[in-house]
């Protein structure tokens, strides 16, 4: 997998990702990172890459020719070898489903705007999706082309250490994980549900399967009203959360 990051920050970029386990994908060569400064293919004496805006408005827009330089740089403008994604509020909201579908691309192109974003005419020719990391503005695409490119690194295999864990992880079955301990067994006067120290690894499987349909049922009721709940599994998620509200009223 080859991420591709045209951006006018790649230092924030790099730095960011060639930490903790992404790094470690980096150095292994599971993964790699080729980062393009946009300014670098400004043909202004000065590197500028922005201008004034067509029918008024207040700040500056990237101009074309930079980001499309840039980015024909990477494909060679051989479009079909390169999925390219324009980080943008306008953009389909990043899900677990999106990142495992961008983990099948060989090479991801990430477009990171900036000042009020880029000319629509350059996004029209080489952007093949647009995302969003969620319902807010940020300075720059920066951070959210770091998000993605950590989620979907994650399900690269040999990135992880143990290559099955993201398949137990939230949200990968469209619910939240079932809350997690560690040692002590107790801690503050609080224990550790009993179920699991039991060693009954069949039993721990289902407790852990509907304490996340819990979860989400309490936390997320957007991504519960999707899921198909059996009878059986109310019962318990109903029992459940009478025994929370009774505690909470002690």
């Amino acid at each position: 997998m080859n991420f591709h990051v045209l951006t006018l920050f790649p230092e924030q970029v790099e730095s960011f990702l060639r930490n903790s386990i992404i790094g470690r994908g980096l150095d292994k060569g599971v993964i790699s990172l080729h980062t393009v400064q946009i300014r670098d293919f400004s043909k202004d004496k000065h590197k500028k890459v922005d201008d004034t805006l067509f029918g008024g408005g207040t700040g500056m827009l990237m101009t074309c020719e930079p980001v499309f330089e840039a980015w024909k740089s990477v494909t060679s403008s051989d479009k079909k070898k390169y999925h390219t994604v324009f980080l943008s509020p306008k953009g389909q909201v990043f899900h677990q489903k999106k990142a495992k579908e961008l983990s099948a691309h060989e090479n991801l192109v990430f477009l990171c705007g900036h000042y009020e974003g880029i000319d629509q005419r350059v996004l029209e020719e080489i952007v093949d999706e647009e995302i969003s990391i969620g319902d807010y503005v940020l300075t720059g695409g920066e951070i959210a082309t770091c998000v993605l490119i950590d989620s979907i690194s994650r399900m690269i295999p040999g990135v992880l250490p143990n290559e099955s864990a993201y398949e137990e992880e939230s949200h990968m079955e469209g619910m939240l994980e079932a809350p997690q301990y560690t040692k002590p067994s107790i801690w503050n006067e609080k224990s550790v549900p009993e179920i699991l120290l039991s060693g009954h690894h069949a039993n721990i499987k289902e407790w852990k399967r509907r304490r996340a349909l819990y979860e989400t049922m309490k936390k997320r009721p957007d991504m519960f009203s999707r899921l198909t709940v059996s009878r059986e599994d109310w019962e318990i998620l109903l029992l459940w959360e009478k025994k929370d509200e009774a505690a909470v009223s002690e």
